[in-house]
């Protein structure tokens, strides 16, 4: 029988030598907070946690009951660690400052408490997506600047999905590994080690009803990937489920691309360049992909705000660096028009 081994054992054993605990330790309090996240999302059904929560978040959005549980429970698991020096929320419109009866750390948590938790109402898989950075300057107790770091400085990312099992998947730098929850014993278990992402590709993920809202060289890629107007391929096939974490997961295992393009009254994107496509960007690359805003790599963008909000192409390298050709043939034809 294969050895069995816990998140716990993963962590301890793979972490240096002159390892101090504090980074060990902070990825098994994101380890527990899944846990409980996970508990609550497997009974939406049966308690009061469905549905609205009445206020709007940063992003303008509705907030949903369980955004905002899944929220404070990462915040009260982490704020009194003595890990962290700031932390940032996808829900929440500033830093969050570490309390000051609690002491400072060395590293800064960035995280979407609950992705696509709009889906939760019908059943489709949902997720959490985490970042860890080292804090920039050790004198102060926090600041905006240690959140705004580029992908390419991260000390760690990762993704919780909750769908019919609950998985953690992260990378510390050093190759991603997957973790399946047993609920019978309560811990998460190494499922998958070593993820590369598998060629050829399989799928291509995209919101097709806004193929109208694309440029000529998005939409021309889009068919390229159908295999339609004279391509080089053979088609993928689509599978769009229009959860991030779940159309992600998917790609990452069994080999495609995700695109969520800029559209012309929103040149900047939809996802967060924080929460979401830096810290996916990370993980692809660890598994042998590329991420990139059409022009270039995701993980090479200095962010200007907490909120920044970029385009994102992210799968495998071939069909990416695709995507690229495509935007940069219609970016010099639109110059010499």
């Amino acid at each position: 029988m294969r050895k069995i081994v816990t998140i716990e054992r993963f962590i301890l054993d793979n972490q240096p030598a002159h390892a101090r605990g504090d980074f060990t330790n902070l990825l098994y309090d994101i380890a527990l907070a899944a846990k409980v996240i996970a508990h609550q999302t497997t009974r939406a059904g049966l308690v009061d946690i469905l549905g609205r929560a009445g206020s709007v978040n940063i992003q303008g959005e509705q907030q949903m009951k369980l955004d905002v549980f899944a929220d404070d429970v990462i915040f009260r698991l982490c704020d009194h660690t003595g890990r962290l020096c700031v932390m940032a929320s996808e829900e929440r419109e500033d830093i969050i400052p570490i309390p000051q009866e609690f002491s400072k750390g060395r590293y800064v948590l960035v995280y979407d408490p609950l992705d696509g938790s709009s889906n939760i109402d019908v059943n489709v898989s949902i997720g959490t997506i985490f970042s860890i950075y080292r804090c920039r300057e050790w004198e102060t107790r926090g600041r905006l600047e240690d959140c705004l770091q580029k992908g390419r400085d991260l000390v760690a990312a990762g993704y919780i999905l909750y769908g019919s099992s609950t998985m953690l998947v992260y990378s510390t730098g050093a190759g991603v590994h997957g973790f399946t929850l047993d609920p019978d014993v309560g811990e998460f278990l190494l499922s998958h080690p070593d993820i590369m992402i598998p060629e050829p590709p399989r799928y291509y993920s995209v919101n097709h009803s806004y193929f109208g809202r694309w440029t000529t060289g998005v939409q021309k890629y889009v068919r390229w990937l159908q295999g339609l107007d004279d391509s080089d391929v053979s088609p993928l096939s689509e599978r769009y489920i229009g959860s991030l974490v779940a159309d992600f997961h998917r790609n990452l295992l069994r080999g495609g691309v995700f695109l969520y393009p800029a559209e012309a009254n929103k040149l900047t994107g939809k996802l967060r360049l924080l929460y979401e496509a830096a810290p996916l960007g990370f993980l692809v690359e660890q598994a042998g992909g590329y991420a990139s805003d059409g022009r270039g790599p995701i993980l090479d963008i200095e962010p200007v705000g907490l909120h920044q909000r970029v385009p994102m192409f992210v799968g495998n390298r071939s069909l990416v660096e695709k995507a690229e050709a495509f935007i940069r043939e219609y970016d010099m034809a639109k110059e010499e028009g």
